[in-house]
């Protein structure tokens, strides 16, 4: 992956198998995330590969890192192709080829040859529950330097810019709660030190600054075995 990752995966993911047959390792295109069973036919591949970052549109540059917003309708084969990449590390993903309803926001660290993808999270373009993320990875060779939190810090800026309240699509994995908890933790106690002696701010308060959600700020406090010690300053909270 990425011409020079190779990793072990976690989960099954369904490539066809009318294409892959049962071939034990697959050659995965870092620029059009397109896979090849077979070592010839991904090198050819490679030598008329044109594209060098992901389809969209690039909303985020900085520092070598740059995010692309990608329409799941405009894009459909990249998008399932990145959705069954993202399948082999996450249990409970299960659409991989129903696209057309998402965004796609993706990370990209460059080099001399291009952009090359390091995460992602999709959002559904209406949710009625208020979701902001759908699903949300990091490939492993990327994990533990802070792009997690980046998507997540940008699912929830994309929410405030829209004047909503986000929180994650149901079930998260145990990678994805660890993320979240620790960005929900961080925000909130972020607000609370910001409160003045004498004064009170309910979970309604936090929510509005925050643009997380009530069940997720009070989920926190728990956890954190803050909500009775918090009580009797912080109004509203139940």
């Amino acid at each position: 992956f990425n011409n020079f990752h190779q990793i072990v995966t976690w989960y099954y993911s369904p490539y066809p198998t009318a294409y892959i047959g049962n071939a034990k390792q697959l050659l995965i295109c870092g620029f059009c995330l397109k896979y090849f069973p077979r070592k010839q036919v991904f090198a050819e591949h490679k030598e008329t590969c044109y594209r060098r970052h992901p389809p969209g549109i690039a909303i985020y540059e900085h520092n070598g890192i740059a995010i692309y917003e990608v329409d799941g309708a405009v894009n459909k084969v990249y998008c399932q192709c990145l959705c069954l990449l993202a399948r082999l590390f996450l249990e409970h993903k299960t659409l991989c080829f129903d696209v057309e309803s998402f965004l796609f926001y993706i990370m990209t660290t460059s080099d001399a040859q291009g952009r090359h993808v390091v995460g992602y999270f999709s959002k559904e373009k209406i949710s009625p529950l208020g979701y902001n993320l759908a699903c949300i990875l990091v490939v492993p060779p990327y994990q533990k330097v802070g792009h997690g939190r980046g998507l997540i810090q940008l699912a929830y800026e994309l929410s405030r810019r829209t004047g909503c309240r986000g929180t994650p699509e149901r079930p998260l994995s145990d990678l994805g709660l660890r993320g979240f908890f620790s960005y929900w933790k961080s925000t909130i106690l972020h607000e609370l030190r910001r409160v003045g002696p004498g004064q009170n701010i309910s979970v309604s308060d936090l929510a509005a600054r925050t643009c997380l959600m009530p069940e997720d700020i009070v989920y926190t406090l728990r956890r954190l075995d803050l909500l009775a010690e918090v009580a009797a300053a912080v109004t509203g909270l139940p």
